[in-house]
């Protein structure tokens, strides 16, 4: 078989899309980043280190523990979802006349804008990223009824329950579906039950992402380990599009991580965490696999777990269970360094993604 025959097999160009796609999506990013951060400085678009948590209490530990960091640049995820916006456009509407002028059908088979796969996380990835904006904006700025500026946790829940309602109701009535799929096991029939279920795993995805975005490279690690793993669960049930969505945010994010590990050039914002975390929600619900979600992001369970049992404990014993919470800052409060937390986060995903696609993957029938 010559090289150029290569191209014709549909299994190495699925293949090389999503690599490609992911690739270029990691170019795109990186190139925009030094004209986004110098925006973000001269701008001085930074974050504000709170005093108080959200029930208006001092903080003990995270204001102290992260002082130094007042000031650095946020809102560096719409790096993320503008770069993958960006890719998924072109691969629609650029790609193709190249492809006509350089003779090479395979940058039209880059195009991985599809309606069935792609369209509605790509409107979940924007929708929820302008959300997080407007928040990042009113915390910068000092706006809002919240302590030190932003939405008040409550305006931000009803947003993301009216996001996830949307895509739950379109899920259930427009697609038709209604099961749950339990690896190994089957899927099973659950009717209506699958619109709080759809609700449930988006806001979990969501919150969960927000309250993990509180060490420099900390949740982009997370993240990316996930979509990648979402990228071989959706390429194996032979979602090619979805795969190369999931690839183009590594892809990006990667990029983003070059500036935002230890000491971080400029934070996600909730621009990044807030859409990412509902992307991925809507991602493991159009691969069946919102089981696997909880298992490839286990470490969402025990960051949001430690924020429920330190308010519950709070509020019914009048006492704390974490010196801080989420359960990175009480690493933190215990003495331990931030990189180190951070880069153990890192390991400790990439093992609950792999088990994650194990199972995913051999329990697909």
């Amino acid at each position: 078989m010559e090289f150029a025959e290569i191209y014709t097999i549909p299994e190495v160009t699925n293949v090389l899309k999503v690599l490609v796609t992911g690739m270029m999506a990691f170019v795109i990013a990186f190139f925009l980043t030094p004209f986004w951060t110098d925006f973000l400085y001269r701008k001085k678009i930074g974050i504000k280190i709170k005093k108080c948590d959200v029930q208006g209490e001092e903080l003990s530990y995270v204001n102290k523990m992260h002082a130094k960091k007042d000031g650095t640049p946020t809102m560096g995820g719409v790096l993320i979802w503008v770069s993958v916006l960006l890719l998924a456009f072109s691969s629609h509407y650029i790609f193709p006349f190249f492809a006509s002028v350089l003779d090479r059908d395979f940058i039209a088979r880059l195009d991985f804008l599809s309606r069935s796969q792609v369209w509605l996380p790509l409107f979940t990835l924007v929708a929820a990223g302008i959300l997080g904006l407007f928040d990042d904006i009113m915390s910068v700025r000092g706006w809002g009824s919240n302590k030190g500026g932003g939405m008040r946790f409550a305006m931000r829940f009803w947003w993301l329950f009216g996001i996830a309602f949307v895509g739950a109701w379109w899920f259930y009535d427009k697609l038709g579906w209604d099961h749950l799929h339990i690896p190994a096991v089957g899927d099973f029939a659950i009717g209506l039950w699958y619109i709080p279920l759809f609700i449930f795993v988006i806001l979990f995805a969501a919150i969960s992402s927000n309250e993990t975005d509180g060490l420099d490279g900390l949740n982009g690690g997370v993240l990316l380990s996930a979509f990648s793993a979402f990228a071989l669960i959706a390429f194996f049930q032979n979602k090619v599009d979805l795969a190369a969505f999931c690839a183009a945010i590594s892809g990006a994010l990667l990029a983003f991580l070059w500036f935002n590990i230890y000491p971080a050039r400029f934070f996600m914002g909730d621009t990044g965490a807030i859409a990412l975390g509902t992307t991925l929600g809507v991602v493991a619900m159009l691969t069946n696999s919102a089981v696997i979600l909880f298992v490839i992001v286990f470490i969402y369970v025990l960051e949001s777990g430690s924020v429920v049992i330190q308010l519950t404990s709070k509020r019914f014993f009048g006492r704390k269970v974490f010196l801080a919470a989420p359960l990175h800052h009480h690493f933190e409060a215990r003495g331990w360094p931030e990189p180190k937390i951070t880069m153990r986060a890192w390991i400790f995903t990439a093992l609950t993604a792999g088990i994650g696609l194990i199972i995913g993957i051999f329990g697909m029938g």
